[in-house]
């Protein structure tokens, strides 16, 4: 792959294990409101689309409307709470970014997530280790929709050309084509390597180490 001088990448899935976090909370969430409970997995195949969609997606179908916003809104405050609590970074991000920031690439985070709980949590694993993040927030569109990405760009002065960007789920595939953006799937994430294939991956890392190679010049 063409050599890059700015790197954005997803959060959750692909820097950080947040499902631990995102399931507890979302356990707490239903158990709050009287809904049956989901499992890990379940939890998996939900997120991708921000907090508002897994709530959406973890209800049962005849839920009212009025219960779904106020799970999300209580999700919302839960999570800020315990976001960090079993979260953790995969093996060797921290150790890639290091290197990415030695090599002298710009590097970024963009993310579906509340912004609040994407600055938190950026800030408490990788404080100096990216030049900007950029979660949900008014303003600025979900992904797969460019905004977040565009949002980047401008705020670095970045090229389009000079950028690309790694996710973990068919989310970011989506999100890297409608930036103009080559696109890397890691496959320690949320998604495994054959549904990142069905939705039209074609560049993959198995490890930090081998996102490495392809990001830096050896």
């Amino acid at each position: 792959m063409e050599q890059k001088q700015l790197v954005i990448f997803d959060l959750d899935g692909t820097l950080l294990d947040t499902l631990p976090d995102l399931h507890g909370a979302l356990i707490e969430t239903l158990a709050a409101f009287g809904l049956p409970p989901r499992t890990m997995e379940e939890t998996r195949r939900f997120v991708g689309n921000g907090i508002r969609r897994l709530v959406e997606r973890a209800v049962p179908d005849e839920t009212p409307l009025q219960t779904v916003d106020a799970a999300y809104h209580y999700y919302l405050s839960y999570y800020m709470g315990h976001c960090a609590e079993k979260t953790a970074p995969y093996p060797g991000v921290t150790d890639l970014l290091r290197a990415l920031r030695k090599a002298g690439k710009k590097t970024a985070v963009v993310s579906n997530k509340a912004d609040a709980a994407v600055q938190s949590l950026c800030e408490t694993y990788f404080r100096g280790l990216y030049d900007v993040c950029v979660g949900e927030r008014a303003g600025v569109a979900r992904k797969p929709a460019p905004d977040s990405v565009n949002a980047v760009l401008a705020a670095l002065g970045a090229a389009r050309v000079d950028a690309v960007y790694v996710g973990d789920s068919e989310v970011d595939i989506a999100t890297a084509k409608n930036a103009g953006l080559p696109c890397i799937s890691v496959t320690w994430g949320f998604r495994d390597r054959e549904t990142l294939v069905r939705f039209g991956a074609s560049v993959f890392a198995d490890n930090a180490e081998e996102l490495a190679r392809l990001l830096i010049r050896q």
